[in-house]
Parts: C-alpha cells; sequence; structure tokens
C-alpha cells in the first residue's frame, strides 16, 4: 500500500471518528498537540488501525510517535 493510499485511510477516519477538523491535517501536524488526541482516544486509533490497515498496533508504540507523517510512516512499515 502506498504511503499516498494510508494518509488518506488514515486522514478520513481521524475526521469522521474523531472529529478531528480536516484543516488541521498536515504530514508535519503534532498528533497531541495540533490534532488533540488523548489518551482515550489512542484507544480508538489502535482498534480503527486494525479495522482499516488489519494490523494489531499497541496503545504504547503510539507514544512514539509525534507527527501525523511518523503514524503514517510507522503503519506503512508494519503492514508492508
Amino acid at each position: 500500500m502506498s504511503i499516498e493510499e494510508i494518509y488518506e485511510k488514515v486522514n478520513t477516519f481521524l475526521v469522521e471518528d474523531l472529529e478531528i477538523e480536516e484543516d488541521k491535517l498536515s504530514p508535519d501536524a503534532r498528533l497531541k498537540e495540533d490534532l488533540g488526541i488523548d489518551s482515550l482516544e489512542v484507544v480508538d486509533v489502535v482498534v480503527l488501525v486494525e479495522d482499516q490497515f488489519g494490523y494489531k498496533m499497541k496503545p504504547e508504540d503510539f507514544k512514539e510517535l509525534h507527527t501525523l507523517d511518523q503514524f503514517c510512516q510507522f503503519i506503512q512499515a508494519h503492514i508492508a
């Protein structure tokens, strides 16, 4: 799956499921500070990653990721 396809799926679930404003989504957007993803929403993100990509991500994996680009690159590395 290309990084563009990953971005598209990630952006879609961030907007639709977490109700993040689409204009805040950019590769350098910080997950916690800019997008407001808190510890409760991390659980939702982990479930959405498994649903969308078939990869069972751990909540602690998410703590190491700081930007939307890092998050998408992480997904690409683990589903390849």
